[in-house]
């Protein structure tokens, strides 16, 4: 049991590192009112493993801290990850395409409000859901499914050691 609780703890700290790291390198366009955070193809990780859930999490909360993001949207947008990733481990068992959708609701959801009240930004609300959801559609749903028919293949080498 010790050993399943170490491999659950690496691999969630392996994720939020990938997490951060796509964030950062990405960062021209992870941030902003039209923004594709490429990290966010990640949350389809759930589908794969639970250790996916806190490692996004923590992913994307260290994502926002080292990206120069205010507080507000350190906490909400890491809560709309979190929202996200948690919805996908619940359709883990689902079609691929409707795995992704928490993440992609979560999103266009939570981050349009923390645009308007933490940044100030003055666009409508439906048209910053819009263009997040625009965001998310491409990396969550596009490169998310692309991500996970690779790793499918793979899943019992990668994740299987992993299940709590």
């Amino acid at each position: 049991m010790k050993n399943k609780s170490v491999t659950f703890l690496t691999q969630a700290a392996m994720i939020a590192a990938i997490y951060v790291v796509l964030t950062m390198v990405f960062a021209p366009f992870s941030f902003g009112e039209v923004q594709v955070r490429v990290a966010e193809a990640l949350t389809i990780l759930p589908i794969f493993t639970p250790a996916a859930i806190p490692g996004l999490f923590v992913g994307c909360l260290i994502g926002n801290i080292t990206g120069g993001a205010v507080l507000p949207d350190i906490i909400f947008g890491s809560i709309a990850t979190l929202i996200g990733a948690a919805g996908t481990y619940q359709l883990r068992k689902c079609h691929r395409v409707l795995a992704v959708l928490p993440p992609i609701l979560a999103n266009i959801i939570i981050v349009p409000f923390v645009l308007r009240y933490a940044y100030g930004v003055v666009l409508p609300i439906p048209f910053m859901m819009l263009t997040v959801g625009i965001g998310e559609v491409i990396s969550c749903g596009i490169m998310g499914n692309i991500l996970a028919a690779v790793l499918g293949k793979y899943k019992g080498r990668i994740f299987a050691s992993a299940r709590v």
